[in-house]
């Protein structure tokens, strides 16, 4: 099929004057109206594009499996997980385990623990562990994002799952990644971080096991979300080098470890849609952007 002249000139008008969404949104809503719904191409445009912020939750529970891909189903689906979520809370208030002053994010982990069968006893609930630590930090992020509880608890579980289930594997290979395309992008920089020691003690968890919550804004960490939730890990190696890219001047001159990673691990929040911008383009320059057909 010959490509269409006027669609041609409107997509690149509007790139130029900066509403380049309007056809990528345009685009996912053709994916939404298919059913059963396809998760490849789903996914794919998560991949390419930043998803619409109208649309962003509900690609999110597609693609973690927390609605079906046949949407005539959504409606009783989401009344299931809407009863199951009462289900367990009740459950949990019967325990003793939450009341009504408890944070949302530890009714969370709660519920999450109670099914994952390792809630510990009411008689040994100790302080959060690392584990527990990961799991808070994702739910206060996610809570920023998504104002319905029902639906914050099943995307933060789905998430979490789907996280360990697909790139567990993965995560130790992560900062040897990292130190490889810093090399590409800056062999001083990563000397420089190396000679000092600070290499080793890069905040990892903070970047790589909670997925930059606590680090990132909602605003912009929600557009690295987006690459994770839709296949690729590897996203979070390109935010880190791209934070470490952009605030090379205060690291080349920081000579104590303590100091470079006390500043990573508290960075300046004003500029942080430009690092994602730029670690995504780092991303699709290394790994290729998929191609399939959307």
């Amino acid at each position: 099929m010959a490509d269409d002249p006027q669609r041609n000139f409107r997509s690149a008008y509007y790139e130029k004057v900066g509403f380049r969404g309007v056809e990528e949104k345009k685009s996912l809503e053709i994916l939404l109206k298919d059913n059963p719904l396809d998760l490849e191409k789903l996914s794919t445009f998560s991949q390419r594009f930043p998803l619409p912020s109208m649309y962003r939750i509900h690609v999110w529970k597609v693609l973690l499996g927390i609605l079906p891909p046949h949407s005539d189903s959504h409606s009783l689906v989401g009344g299931y997980r809407r009863e199951q979520y009462q289900d367990i809370v009740e459950a949990l208030e019967v325990m003793r385990y939450i009341n009504p002053s408890t944070p949302a994010t530890h009714v969370y982990l709660r519920m999450f623990q109670l099914e994952s069968q390792v809630l510990p006893r009411c008689s040994e609930t100790l302080p959060p562990d690392d584990e527990n630590e990961d799991f808070l930090a994702i739910g206060r992020a996610m809570e920023e994002i998504v104002d319905d509880p029902v639906d914050c608890y099943w995307l933060i579980k789905c998430f979490i799952n789907q996280f360990h289930t697909k790139f567990g594997d993965s995560l130790p290979h992560l900062p040897k990644s990292l130190e490889h395309y810093l090399s590409q992008e800056d062999p001083r920089l990563l000397n420089h971080l190396r000679s000092i020691g600070a290499l080793p003690q890069l905040p990892y968890s903070l970047w790589f096991k909670r997925c930059f919550a606590g680090c990132l804004p909602e605003s912009s960490l929600q557009r690295v979300w987006d690459k994770v939730i839709s296949g690729s890990c590897k996203i979070l190696v390109f935010v880190g080098l791209e934070i470490l890219l952009s605030y090379k001047i205060m690291l080349m001159g920081n000579t104590r470890p303590e100091g470079v990673v006390k500043f990573l691990c508290d960075i300046p929040q004003e500029n942080t849609d430009g690092i994602v911008t730029k670690a995504i383009d780092l991303w699709q320059k290394y790994c290729g952007n998929p191609n399939h057909a959307v």
